[in-house]
C-alpha cells in the first residue's frame, strides 16, 4: 500500500516555529519566506519512529508528500535537507514536492489539512493528522496496524 505523509505539522513542527518567528520579527509577515525556516523545523513527537516503522513494514510503501511554500523558493532545498537530516537518504529518494496532492495515486494520505492542496481530490483514504480521531502518531500507527 502506498502511503503519502505530509511534512508541515505532521513530520515537522511548522506551527510552533511560525508563531515563534512572528513574535521574534513581527515586521516580517511571512517568516516561512526567510532562509533557514524549513531547514530548522523540529520533528513532531513520534514522527521519526513512525516513519521508521512505515519504512520497515512489509505492508506499506511510504513517501513524503509536501506542498511547497511559494513565498520561499528555498523551501524546496530546505525540505530536502530536513528529510536527510532527520530521516536519512532513504527518504530523500521518497520525497515528493507538489502543490496538488490530488494528482498522486496511492492508498493513504496522512495530512493535517483536508483541503487546500488537493487533499480532497486524493483518490485513497485520508488520515487527518491532528484531528480528534488522529491526534498523534500513536493513533495513526494504530489505524495502520503498526
Amino acid at each position: 500500500m502506498i502511503v503519502y505523509i505530509d511534512m508541515d505539522d505532521v513530520l515537522c513542527n511548522y506551527k510552533v516555529a511560525h508563531i515563534k518567528a512572528l513574535k521574534q520579527s513581527p515586521d516580517v509577515p511571512y517568516p516561512q519566506s526567510q532562509r533557514g525556516f524549513f531547514a530548522n523545523l523540529e520533528p513532531m513527537a513520534g514522527a521519526l519512529s513512525a516513519m521508521e516503522k512505515l519504512y520497515e513494514s512489509r505492508i506499506y510503501d511510504p513517501y513524503i508528500l509536501t506542498a511547497p511554500s511559494p513565498l520561499n523558493p528555498l523551501c524546496y532545498t530546505e525540505k530536502r535537507l530536513w528529510v536527510e537530516q532527520w530521516l536519512g537518504y532513504k527518504y530523500v529518494e521518497r520525497l515528493i514536492i507538489s502543490p496538488n496532492k490530488g494528482l498522486l495515486i496511492g492508498d493513504v494520505l496522512i495530512d493535517d489539512h483536508t483541503t487546500g492542496n488537493g487533499q480532497d481530490q486524493f483518490g485513497g483514504s485520508l488520515i487527518h493528522y491532528g484531528s480528534q480521531r488522529f491526534p498523534s502518531w500513536e493513533s495513526v500507527l494504530k489505524e495502520l496496524n503498526l
